[in-house]
């Protein structure tokens, strides 16, 4: 047992490092890297069959519901009042500078024209394309578009669920075919890189659902993604698209950006983490309540304020933030959802330039707040009450500064640098209850 253990972690380390040499991110892919990690802020959209139960995206999961069952549900899905240009607009008004939608979640359900499969939208109902829509709204409106994709299935029989984690009571029966369900996400893989314009990355989900657990790093899947014909599809079709997986894991070859779910890079309050921090660019997702589908009675909304300071702590990390709504079934955005993004919107209007083009990193969180940074210019964040009174400290700051002000108003402020740190006078300046950022021009 211990030998073929050894044997298959050498045949996994082998291929990683056969593939490592084999990716060489393109001139085009290595700038929409950095222009994702300009970009800071995202919407993530999960929409499917699931939002007419208006009990979540696992519901088909979480209450057994089988797969003739719930494939009824394409006789009632049916996004009537979807309108592109407002779930665009939506986005942009917050601030957002891309959207990542769920193109197949784990239900199986394609959210496009698919040729592969007869469980899609425009299968509905609703008849329409929904994905390309959006595609052609987010290009008319220059708001990149990445596609969320699920490796797993809960319905299609050829996914080999008799190893994976979930989707155990939905009905099926037959024997799996792995190699079939490899051609399957291929062929789809294809379709949305080569029907629906440019694709600013592929946003993978469901690797997790072939391991024991999600603590023990170490553990290796039970089936072979053949994740290095799937990179090498992907970019051979378009090579600058991004890919990210969602695996919980540090990034494997061929991965643009490193994703984290619910928690910003290296932590670990949801389980999922636990995972070395990359030096790829960074994105960490989060929901507005507790659902990333739509849930009738998720009333846990978080506040604007909680959001926001969210998005600044993650850009201190050097990461997006990538935000979700469930749109109910009728393809409208709750107005819970669209109130809270509006005020986010109003504050990034204002202090948006403390995070749209900064790189984090650049100071420890202090417990008054954190920093970000753009060129020779520093922004501290005033988020928490800062103990003393009249004062922010930094600590063991070396860079001079040549200029201290507010950044809301301009008006400067009093500085000291000396061996152990730089004091910042705040002079009576009135501290804002969301964030008080004050920014800094280095010499």
């Amino acid at each position: 047992m211990k030998k073929t253990a050894l044997c298959l972690l050498f045949l996994s380390m082998n291929w990683m490092g056969i593939l490592a040499q084999t990716y060489a991110p393109t001139e085009g892919n290595l700038k929409n890297r950095a222009a994702f990690q300009d970009d800071k802020f995202g919407m993530f959209i999960h929409f499917g069959p699931y939002s007419v139960l208006g009990n979540g995206e696992w519901v088909m999961n979480n209450q057994n519901i089988k797969v003739t069952e719930y494939g009824r549900l394409i006789n009632v899905f049916n996004p009537q009042d979807f309108d592109a240009k407002k779930w665009v607009g939506i986005a942009k008004s917050a601030g957002m500078k891309y959207i990542t939608f769920t193109t197949r979640h784990h239900d199986g359900f394609s959210n496009f024209d698919t040729k592969l499969s007869d469980w899609k939208i425009t299968n509905t109902h609703f008849k329409r394309d929904l994905l390309k829509e959006l595609a052609d709204e987010c290009h008319k409106q220059g708001i990149k578009l990445f596609c969320y994709y699920s490796l797993l299935d809960w319905t299609r029989t050829d996914y080999q669920y008799e190893t994976g984690k979930t989707g155990k009571g939905t009905g099926r029966t037959q024997k799996s075919d792995w190699d079939s369900y490899i051609r399957f996400m291929k062929g789809q893989l294809t379709e949305l890189l080569s029907n629906y314009g440019e694709i600013s990355g592929i946003w993978f989900d469901g690797h997790w659902d072939q391991l024991d657990n999600d603590t023990d790093k170490t553990l290796l899947s039970k089936v072979n993604w053949h994740y290095d014909e799937i990179y090498k599809l992907i970019h051979s079709l378009q090579p600058n698209c991004m890919i990210s997986n969602n695996h919980h894991l540090t990034p494997l070859p061929g991965e643009d950006f490193q994703a984290f779910e619910k928690d910003l890079p290296g932590g670990n309050t949801s389980g999922f983490g636990g995972q070395s921090v990359s030096q790829l660019p960074l994105e960490t997702c989060e929901t507005m309540n507790n659902s990333w589908g739509f849930n009738i009675t998720d009333r846990n909304y978080k506040s604007t304020k909680d959001l926001l300071h969210y998005m600044i702590n993650a850009a201190s990390m050097n990461a997006n933030f990538l935000l979700n709504v469930g749109p109910m079934a009728d393809g409208t955005i709750q107005p819970e959802f669209v109130t809270t993004l509006k005020e986010m919107g109003t504050w990034m209007e204002k202090n948006g330039n403390s995070i749209y083009g900064t790189r984090g990193g650049i100071m420890k969180t202090q417990d008054w707040g954190v920093f970000t940074a753009k060129d020779k210019n520093w922004f501290a964040h005033i988020i928490n009450t800062p103990k003393q009174n009249g004062y922010i400290f930094i600590p063991e700051m070396k860079q001079k500064i040549k200029k201290c002000y507010l950044m809301d108003g301009k008006k400067e402020l009093k500085f000291k640098q000396q061996p152990e740190g730089t004091f910042v006078y705040l002079d009576g300046a009135k501290i804002d209850p969301i964030d008080t950022v004050i920014q800094m021009e280095m010499q």
